[in-house]
């Protein structure tokens, strides 16, 4: 098979353009009940700890921060999730349906995020953001929880002084700085409307910051709210939330039921095309935040694709590939977008979860999503730098930390290998290693096989050409002279 291209060059500029946040690789668990066991499956109910394979698997994903919220958030009361288990009351779980035992809480959720290197955050229940059905349902009493319940949620984190928590076994705080009010507020025409979200963004914010007056909010500025939401409330909050669920953007998608397997070439061409909804989104975030000194939080995003539930074209490679796309995408806005997500955390039936739990007795996985956020977050610098010239076929971005340069380099192409010669401009290269992803666009992860798509680790020749293989996804650290 022949490579493309003759002598082209993938050249980078050394000089430093932005600080890249660690928190664009962030996770977030939420319990999704009957739809997928998610928290509960993670949970190992014999021994009263987190389960051991879910565990390691999280530390290969290393997630930089992890949030505990969701749609949940709205019904959650945080008190039912602490103290002795044997006195936790269980809750119906209103949207995603089931019941949810509460054994996982507070404690149990921040000793998780710290034991994988991940900062812990939650998002607070919101008045139930506005919705009266969630607020208060026929049986489960009063769902809804005001800012003073809130602000006690802070204290109870925060405060070194907290006999509640002391109480329950954490003498020490657990020092959160970063918390988010409101979740997809603005998508529920019964629930609050932008007036309203303003106005109780920023009561909440005070109580919150009562507590604790050196932490971060995240306020919701979804769907046009952002202006107002700062013009608002913007003395309280940091950050402005917002949410993208997105398919390829193109007529007649095959990214659905089994129709993606007809046609690999089809499927590979609406894939490819995927990152491009993410950047619009984030462009119109952007704009609506200009000039306000606001950062944006990607709180949540991932593929949305209708017919089945499962979504099995989300465990090929081709869909790794086009994640690592997207994951290019939140590196060059870098500069405004400092908190971002690429997938529902844990389950055993959503394909669009990063990590994958299955019982009993198996060992827990990565989805391809999760295999390029992992290989992408263990070997990534700390400052943007700018692509000066690549091959048409790759997308490549571009940091660095000291005298290491790392490129994230998607080969578009998915049946030609690509070949080009690295440099940086004005700075030779001593030497450099390549981790490489490589398999067939239609190749599929599952628990008989967890391992197909871990990286392999390569060394850059002399000549500082590299041959990138076609559907390849591929980490590259340089080391300058």
């Amino acid at each position: 098979m022949p490579a493309s291209g003759r002598r082209a060059c993938l050249s980078v500029d050394p000089q430093k353009r932005f600080e890249l946040s660690p928190w664009l690789f962030m996770q977030f668990m939420e319990p999704l009940g009957a739809t997928d066991s998610s928290v509960e499956a993670a949970w190992d109910f014999q021994r009263d700890r987190w389960r051991e394979d879910v565990v390691a698997v999280t530390r290969t994903l290393a997630p930089a921060l992890l949030r505990w919220g969701g749609c949940f958030s709205s019904y959650y009361r945080w008190r039912e999730g602490v103290g002795p288990r044997n006195r936790r009351v269980p809750m119906h779980n209103l949207l995603w349906g089931g019941m949810e035992t509460n054994q996982v809480g507070t404690h149990e959720f921040v000793d998780f995020a710290r034991s994988v290197g991940a900062e812990p955050f939650f998002c607070v229940n919101f008045e139930s953001d506005g919705r009266k059905g969630w607020a208060r349902p026929r049986r489960g009493g009063r769902r809804s929880a005001g800012p003073a319940e809130a602000a006690a949620w802070v204290d109870y984190c925060n405060n070194p002084g907290n006999s509640e928590r002391r109480r329950n076994g954490a003498a020490k705080p657990f020092a959160l700085t970063l918390w988010q009010i409101g979740n997809e507020t603005s998508y529920d025409r019964n629930g609050f409307d932008c007036n309203a979200a303003v106005r109780r963004t920023a009561v909440f914010a005070r109580a919150m910051r009562g507590a604790d007056p050196d932490i971060d909010i995240i306020a919701w500025g979804d769907s046009g709210w952002a202006p107002r939401m700062i013009d608002g409330a913007g003395e309280h909050f940091r950050y402005v939330a917002f949410h993208h669920h997105f398919n390829s953007g193109l007529k007649d998608s095959p990214l659905r039921d089994t129709e993606y397997r007809k046609s690999p070439e089809r499927t590979w061409k609406h894939l490819m095309n995927a990152w491009k909804s993410t950047d619009e989104r984030i462009r119109e975030m952007r704009r609506e935040v200009e000039g306000s000194g606001k950062q944006l939080a990607l709180t949540e995003s991932h593929f949305a694709l209708p017919g089945r539930n499962r979504c099995e074209v989300l465990s090929t490679w081709a869909a790794g590939c086009a994640n690592a796309r997207i994951l290019n995408t939140h590196a060059r806005h870098g500069d405004i977008l400092k908190i971002a997500t690429l997938a529902d955390f844990c389950g055993n039936r959503w394909q669009v979860n990063a990590v994958m739990i299955h019982t009993p007795g198996k060992v827990s996985y990565l989805q391809p999503v999760g295999s390029v956020t992992a290989l992408f977050r263990r070997h990534g610098g700390r400052f943007s730098l700018d692509v000066k010239s690549a091959p048409a076929a790759l997308d490549a971005t571009a940091s660095r930390t000291g005298r290491n340069v790392f490129l994230h380099v998607v080969n578009t192409d998915m049946k030609k290998r690509v070949r080009a010669r690295l440099a940086v401009e004005g700075v030779p290269i001593r030497s450099g290693r390549i981790f490489e992803i490589a398999a067939d666009p239609m190749a599929e992860v599952m628990v008989t096989n967890p391992c197909v798509f871990d990286p392999v680790e390569k060394v850059l020749p002399a000549s500082r050409e590299w041959i990138f293989p076609p559907a390849s996804v591929s980490a590259v650290q340089l080391v300058l002279e």
